[in-house]
């Protein structure tokens, strides 16, 4: 653990535990130059201790990454929670986890993620002001989708064989959660065939019937044929086993730590993939949760998430110019920000 704090330059990590509510939480705050550290809370059954804390390790640089580039007045964090084993009161152990985000005293803000929903956010707020994403603020998801959507708007600009529209574009879609079908419906609008997967059956389903999309099985989403691969899932599905299969000229998605490893992005620069650097281009959520928990403006807010296209043609500008990997070129602007080193 303490390895892969120095390795991600970790301010600090947090655990608890409560044993009434069953409550097993680490949060991870990873930089707080610019301001408090913001990130979701994550609950899913996690394997093991490790697999939670790394988890929250990756998650929280990633979030200081995409505050950077985004432009907010905030630092990074991630709080993740150990899903218990068999039935459990859910407002019970989000109450206790609204305890332990006070104890840090505003170090943390807390808001949705993989798992958790807007009543979590209630209950947490019974407990603590340092939360977002409660039932008077309102879902994330849309913003994240325009974000990445804006996103790929850029990837048709910076790469040399797209042209300026969606029109008749391949994209293929792993994962129809709240972003990803957003997400669909978007690039359905603008005329682009969609192939989409996810273990919902259901949410599959409804894609194929209101946007006439191919379903394909889960395993099968990364060697399809297709112009863009979108990943809106969870994170690490770029590693060594799925690079080689994947079909496509260019990959810009919603999910989190898309990349296994550090390895993964220069694969792909390798192949000739273009890659939209996840925290760059899945800033939308952090941007609405940031600027509604600042009382900001919706109009503000559609500027700084319009702005995502701009940057992610600038890291692309860089690529082409230094011919280096996507995701270096996003990491050394990010630290630029963050620690004041220089680009190279």
């Amino acid at each position: 653990m303490f390895r892969q704090i120095t390795e991600a330059r970790l301010n600090d990590i947090h655990l608890k535990y409560d044993e009434a509510s069953g409550l097993k939480a680490i949060v991870a705050i990873h930089n707080t130059q610019r301001g408090p550290a913001l990130g979701g809370c994550r609950i899913i059954p996690y394997t093991s201790t490790e697999d939670a804390v790394t988890d929250a390790i990756r998650l929280a640089k990633g979030m200081s990454y995409k505050a950077a580039l985004a432009g907010l007045d905030l630092g990074g964090g991630k709080s993740v929670i150990m899903e218990p084993e068999g039935p459990y009161d859910r407002e019970q152990l989000f109450r206790a986890f609204g305890q332990f985000i006070d104890e840090l005293e505003g170090r943390y803000i807390t808001a949705m993620d993989s798992g958790s929903r807007v009543s979590d956010m209630d209950a947490i707020a019974s407990q603590t002001q340092h939360v977002s994403c409660t039932s008077s603020s309102g879902n994330p998801a849309p913003s994240t989708a325009l974000g990445v959507y804006k996103g790929i708007q850029a990837t048709l600009k910076a790469h040399p064989e797209f042209g300026s529209s969606l029109k008749g574009m391949t994209v293929a879609v792993q994962g129809l959660g709240n972003v990803g079908f957003a997400l669909c419906q978007l690039l359905h609008k603008d005329g682009a065939k969609l192939i989409v997967t996810d273990i919902n059956e259901q949410k599959v389903q409804q894609c194929v019937q209101e946007f006439g999309a191919t379903a394909v099985g889960a395993e099968d989403i990364y060697s399809v044929p297709c112009d863009i691969f979108s990943p809106c899932g969870l994170g690490g599905i770029l590693n060594e086993n799925t690079i080689h299969q994947l079909q496509c000229a260019a990959v810009a998605g919603s999910a989190n730590n898309q990349l296994l490893t550090p390895e993964c992005g220069q694969w792909l620069f390798d192949r000739g993939i273009l890659y939209a650097p996840d925290y760059l281009i899945n800033a939308g959520g952090l941007i609405f949760v940031a600027m509604t928990h600042q009382g900001q403006s919706q109009n503000e807010m559609n500027h700084r998430i319009n702005a995502i296209e701009d940057t992610l043609l600038q890291v692309f500008r860089y690529e082409q110019q230094r011919q280096s990997p996507s995701s270096l070129i996003a990491d050394h602007m990010a630290e630029v920000l963050l620690y004041g080193e220089q680009v190279g």
